[in-house]
């Protein structure tokens, strides 16, 4: 049977396209700001308080960015993959996201943009990630690096619920979010 496993989440630091208002998704090349790089190093701060005892990171830039402030702050190696990316938004990426508010079905948790990952889709993703990293957990405490609709989806898993009641407010840049998935 497997043990509660405690995830503490960090949402990466501002980036250009943050500053800019456009989305990005699963652009890889996408840097830090300057306040990026310090809303980072508070949250390798205030994670290596917490003690984990793992460090992962999607593999997007920024969040890698991000990581390695936490890998410093924890001493901890830092390990990336691609199942703690971004929802994927395909052809929007790189737009303004206030341009998008009549041309995404925020609604319908199965609609994606051509090239894009749905909702759905990103839970699926998620979940099945948290499921292995449950049964073969790296250390008692994780810590993940990664993206805000990442995290609003980690948390609708952990808390049984589908991709149609993901939480509607967005972790904040560099915050840390703490979740418990029980046995």
């Amino acid at each position: 049977m497997a043990r509660p496993l405690t995830l503490l989440f960090v949402r990466h630091g501002q980036t250009e396209w943050n500053a800019a208002g456009l989305m990005q998704g699963q652009t890889p090349h996408v840097a830090l700001t300057d306040l990026g790089h310090a809303q980072a190093a508070d949250a390798a701060r205030e994670l290596a308080a917490l003690g984990p005892g793992a460090l992962v990171s999607s593999d997007l830039l920024r969040a890698r960015q991000t990581a390695e402030h936490c890998a410093r702050a924890t001493g901890l190696l830092l390990t990336t993959t691609p199942a703690l990316r971004e929802q994927g938004y395909g052809v929007l990426e790189g737009r303004p996201s206030r341009e998008l508010w009549d041309v995404v079905d925020w609604t319908d948790p199965h609609w994606a943009a051509e090239g894009g990952e749905s909702l759905a889709g990103l839970h699926g993703r998620v979940g099945a990630y948290l499921a292995q990293l449950h049964a073969d957990p790296p250390a008692d405490v994780v810590a993940l690096v990664t993206h805000g609709d990442t995290i609003r989806a980690a948390q609708a898993v952990a808390a049984g619920l589908g991709p149609e009641a993901l939480p509607a407010v967005t972790p904040h840049n560099g915050s840390v979010t703490r979740l418990e998935l029980a046995p």
